[in-house]
C-alpha cells in the first residue's frame, strides 16, 4: 500500500526524442528559472562517450550546473532504479540550495521510475544473470531479443534488438519471477520519488531526419571515431554496457573491422532514426506528457514557468 504521507520532490522534466533540441531548451529554462540540469538519458551517463552520446558541451555546461553526465565507466551498467535514486538525491540537494531541478533527457523508463515509481521486483539469482550474459555473448543479442518478443512483446517493442543490458534484464525477471517485465512495471510500483510536469518536444520523424543526419556528420567531423578509439584502449569488449548504445556499437564495429566507414555511418543513422521513433511512440502513450514545439525554447520556458509553481505544491 502506498504511503500517503510521502511527499514527492517537485521537479520540471523536459523529454523528447534524440536530436529534438532538449539541450538548448534546458539552458533557456535554467537561465529563467535559476535551474540546474540533471541528466535523464541512459547513454549520457558514460564517461568515455561525451561526443557520441551528445552530452552537453563544456561551453553549455558552463552556463549552469549539470549533474549525472559522464560519470560511469564503459564496463559498468546502471539500472533505471539506481539512476532514479541518484537523481532524487541530486534533486534534493538542488532544492535545498533554492534552485530549480530540471530533469532533461530522452529515456522514458528513467522518467517513469522517477515520476511513477519503481517496479518492486524481487532479487534475481546472479547465476541466472551470468547464464543469460553468456548466451548473449555466444548467440548474439538478436537471438535473445526474439525470445523476449515471444515472452514480453510490449517491453520488447520499447527497446533495440541489440540492447543487451535491457534484454538480459527483462529475460531474467521473466524467468525468475514467472511474470513479465511489463507486468511488474504496471502492477508493483513503489511511491514516486518526484512530481512535476513532463514537458515533451513534439518533433516528428520528418522534422528530425535531416537534423539527425547533420548531427551525425558533425560528430564524425569533430572526432567521434577518435573518441571511440580512445575508449577502446580502456575497454574493447562489445558486450560492455557502454558500447551497446547507438553510435558506440557502430563505431566499435567499424574500428574492429566488422563495418566499413560507409556502412558504419548508414547503420548508425538508421538505428538513430529507429530509436527516435521508439522514443516518440513511448512518450505519445504518456497521458501526462505536455507537448511543445521542438524549435522554440521560449515556449518551453513559458510552459515551465506556468507549471513550476504548481509542481512545488505537490
Amino acid at each position: 500500500m502506498a504511503d500517503t504521507s510521502y511527499a514527492p520532490l517537485p521537479v520540471v522534466c523536459l523529454a523528447g526524442p534524440t536530436g529534438s533540441g532538449k539541450t538548448a531548451a534546458a539552458l533557456a529554462m535554467a537561465e529563467v528559472l535559476d535551474g540546474e540540469v540533471v541528466n535523464a538519458d541512459s547513454r549520457q551517463v558514460y564517461a568515455d562517450f561525451p561526443l557520441i552520446t551528445a552530452q552537453p558541451s563544456p561551453q553549455e555546461r558552463a552556463c549552469c550546473p549539470h549533474h549525472l553526465y559522464g560519470f560511469l565507466p564503459t564496463e559498468n551498467k546502471i539500472s533505471a532504479g539506481r539512476w532514479a535514486e541518484a537523481a532524487a538525491d541530486t534533486v534534493r540537494d538542488i532544492l535545498a540550495r533554492g534552485k530549480t531541478p530540471l530533469l532533461v533527457g530522452g529515456t522514458g523508463l528513467y522518467f517513469q521510475a522517477l515520476l511513477r515509481g519503481m517496479a518492486e521486483i524481487p532479487p534475481v539469482d546472479p547465476e541466472l544473470t551470468a547464464q543469460l550474459t553468456a548466451r548473449v555473448a555466444a548467440e548474439g543479442a538478436p537471438r535473445l531479443y526474439a525470445e523476449l518478443q515471444g515472452l514480453d512483446p510490449a517491453y520488447a517493442a520499447k527497446i533495440h534488438p541489440n540492447d543487451r543490458q535491457r534484454i538480459i534484464r527483462a529475460l531474467e525477471v521473466c524467468q525468475s519471477t514467472g511474470r513479465t517485465f511489463s507486468w511488474w512495471h504496471g502492477n508493483a510500483m513503489s511511491n514516486p520519488l518526484c512530481a512535476g510536469p513532463l514537458l515533451t518536444l513534439n518533433a516528428s520523424l520528418d522534422w528530425l531526419e535531416p537534423r539527425l543526419a547533420r548531427r551525425l556528420d558533425l560528430m564524425l567531423e569533430y572526432g567521434a571515431l577518435d573518441e571511440a578509439r580512445a575508449a577502446m584502449q580502456r575497454c574493447a569488449d562489445p558486450a560492455a554496457p557502454g558500447w551497446t548504445g547507438i553510435g558506440c556499437a557502430e563505431a566499435l564495429s567499424h574500428l574492429q573491422g566488422r563495418l566499413s566507414a560507409h556502412d558504419c555511418r548508414m547503420q548508425w543513422l538508421r538505428n538513430t532514426r529507429a530509436y527516435a521513433k521508439r522514443q516518440l511512440t513511448w512518450f505519445r502513450a504518456r497521458p501526462e506528457a505536455v507537448w511543445l514545439p521542438p524549435d522554440d525554447p521560449r515556449a518551453v520556458v513559458e510552459a515551465a514557468q506556468r507549471f513550476w509553481q504548481n509542481a512545488r505544491k505537490l
